[in-house]
């Protein structure tokens, strides 16, 4: 899908922040940015710009848990993962769509080789990332087959994801005594 001008312009602007925030280890900033580009992710379901919500998410897991510490060279990392960023950004503004999802391939490509000790790890991160971000692009109503496409994930992960999220807000919302003892009544009767 070929993204229109204002979309190619906000893409900009969100990898401009993602470079700051990166640069500054700003985690919080990193997964709220993370959230925002989902929504635009659901209306055009491109996988580049999917992608790029789950790397910013995992970037943030990464800076939150402070792993970026056991990564060797974390400074080289993230001036070679914002130099890949800037070519994104040219071509974004140019709307070179073939060359915008090639650099955000490449941009996952460098995450995933920054640690030969930390790769399974990074891994983990990205496909807990990708499942996370999944379940929030289907909360946006994109069917678990296109979303589980998309992200290159199986629909049991993310369904199985989904159902422990949903089974977690459950047990936050309390029931009052009399609805708990009708429902009580109800079962076993």
């Amino acid at each position: 899908m070929i993204l229109d001008k204002k979309e190619c312009i906000h893409i900009s602007l969100v990898l401009e922040q993602l470079k700051k925030n990166l640069l500054n280890k700003e985690a919080p900033a990193l997964k709220d940015l993370s959230n925002k580009t989902i929504h635009d992710s659901c209306i055009f379901q491109d996988s580049a710009s999917i992608t790029i919500a789950t790397l910013i998410y995992a970037l943030s897991k990464l800076i939150e848990r402070e792993d970026y510490s056991k990564i060797k060279n974390w400074d080289s990392f993230v001036k070679k993962f914002n130099g890949i960023i800037d070519l994104t950004i040219k071509a974004i503004n140019e709307q070179d769509q073939e060359l915008y999802e090639k650099y955000t391939i490449q941009a996952r490509q460098t995450l995933e080789s920054t640690s030969i000790n930390l790769k399974p790890y990074i891994q983990d991160v990205l496909k807990k990332s990708a499942i996370n971000k999944g379940s929030r692009i289907h909360e946006h109503g994109i069917s678990l087959g296109q979303t589980s496409k998309i992200l290159g994930i199986s629909q049991w992960e993310l369904t199985e994801y989904i159902g422990q999220r949903s089974s977690e807000v459950k047990q936050d919302s309390t029931i009052n005594t009399k609805t708990r003892a009708k429902m009580a009544l109800e079962f076993f009767s």
